[in-house]
């Protein structure tokens, strides 16, 4: 699918694999906003990247840069085609942001949230935009807990706090999509795989080599993949033909995923929760809770 005169956003995305959906995007001739909490890493990627790229100060856990954003986009695009919810943070030491929030939470799912609830107006405006939420196998941790989601009451959890924001991650394009379908807006997570990436960056090496990312001479798994590798199914999920008419889904490996086998944790596929639409109607009307904003499409 060509991209020509097609607009998006990319959060997180000076590094890493968001850099590389912001490639393939231009490189099908899309206007791309690079949004990183980083703005010179920003305009550095977008420099990199040339024409068709722009950078973008975005930090998803403050409501005014949020806001600047949207304006940069709205002054720069008009429009936008295009979300792909990339930003994130993985087993992180116990941090909160100035609502008292947990950081992984906050960062993964609510900013995004809130992002989107902002963005609204363009992506209906656009006419079959595509919104992308980058979950993970880390899904399968079982950490959601929406009667405690900020660890207030029960014990830090680096690992199961990651868990639950990336449930959210894939509940959250659960409901989108079941209410923005009648205004022509399709949401999809997506599971990119094992990548070596700066997302590893609260992780010490010993941590990983523990759990089976690297070998003892600091060689990456075999089964990771490559950063383009890793951005591929994003970028299908946001432009393939063959997702027409459908959304709500959770993908990997360039398709959509099956349910995931009990008996074998290394399988591929999803957990049974992150298809649950009580549960993802549940997260929404948190969500907006948390953050004080409507989002009913």
């Amino acid at each position: 699918m060509r991209l020509s005169g097609k607009s998006a956003l990319i959060t997180g995305a000076a590094r890493g694999i968001g850099k590389e959906f912001a490639k393939a995007y231009v490189n099908e001739g899309a206007k791309v906003a690079i949004g990183d909490i980083n703005l010179d890493a920003a305009r550095a990627a977008a420099n990199e990247i040339g024409d068709g790229a722009s950078a973008v100060h975005l930090d998803v856990t403050r409501q005014e840069s949020i806001d600047q954003a949207i304006a940069a986009v709205v002054k720069t695009q008009g429009k936008l085609d295009i979300l792909v919810n990339n930003a994130a943070i993985m087993a992180s030491p116990l941090a909160r942001d100035a609502r008292g929030y947990e950081m992984q939470f906050a960062t993964n799912h609510l900013g995004h949230f809130q992002l989107a609830a902002r963005l609204w107006p363009l992506l209906a405006a656009a006419g079959g935009a595509r919104v992308v939420a980058l979950s993970s196998i880390g899904h399968r941790l079982p950490g959601l807990d929406l009667d405690d989601p900020h660890f207030e009451r029960r014990d830090y959890d680096k690992w199961l706090a990651y868990g639950q924001a990336k449930s959210a991650n894939a509940l959250f394009a659960l409901q989108l999509d079941k209410l923005g379908e009648a205004h022509g807006v399709r949401a999809f997570a997506v599971h990119p795989g094992g990548i070596a990436t700066p997302l590893q960056r609260h992780l010490t090496m010993d941590e990983q080599r523990a759990m089976g990312w690297y070998d003892e001479d600091g060689n990456v798994h075999e089964a990771f993949k490559s950063t383009e590798e890793g951005a591929a199914t994003s970028v299908w999920c946001a432009t393939s033909p063959l997702l027409e008419g459908m959304g709500g889904v959770y993908c990997e490996d360039c398709d959509i995923a099956v349910a995931a086998d009990p008996d074998n944790p290394r399988s591929g596929g999803y957990w049974p929760h992150i298809r649950d639409e009580a549960l993802a109607e549940r997260l929404w009307a948190d969500s907006e809770r948390m953050v004080g904003v409507e989002f009913r499409p």
